[in-house]
């Protein structure tokens, strides 16, 4: 009798731990909706280590609030990160995320990029300005 009831209690457990990561992504979603973006990022990462738990569509709506949620909190490297994935999941899994969560991930990606490449020349510039002064100036005489 047990035997039989083994693999329904099991199938049954995997059920229930699926629905739980789902729930977790829907009071994640309140959280954002409402504008309680610390509670949403605590509710993020706790999540983020079953992320391969939730199937890919829902893998795709976790990587865009998530990153939405970096974005509201300036930690614009996770933000870019998160939108990032969310863009590629939702390319390679359509149906996730709507016309207008793509629209934002769009235009968030814009402005995350033009700080991280502006970022990235100013960085260059400065070490290539520093390598001409240096070059530039004279060596001291030794007493």
């Amino acid at each position: 009798m047990w035997r039989l009831l083994l693999p329904a209690f099991a199938l049954s457990l995997g059920v229930a731990s699926c629905a739980t990561y789902r729930d977790d992504l829907l009071r994640g979603e309140r959280y954002y909706k409402a504008s309680e973006h610390e509670q949403a990022l605590a509710t993020w990462r706790l999540l983020e280590a079953d992320l391969d738990s939730l199937e890919p569509r829902d893998q795709a709506r976790y990587a865009y609030l998530r990153g939405m949620t970096d974005y509201r909190l300036e930690y614009r490297a996770d933000a870019r990160h998160w939108l990032g994935i969310a863009r590629e999941l939702e390319q390679l899994y359509p149906g996730g995320l709507g016309g207008e969560d793509k629209q934002r991930i769009e235009e968030a990606l814009n402005d995350l990029n033009d700080d991280y490449y502006k970022g990235k020349a100013r960085a260059e510039k400065s070490r290539s300005s520093a390598e001409v002064s240096s070059e530039a100036s004279p060596e001291s005489p030794t007493p």
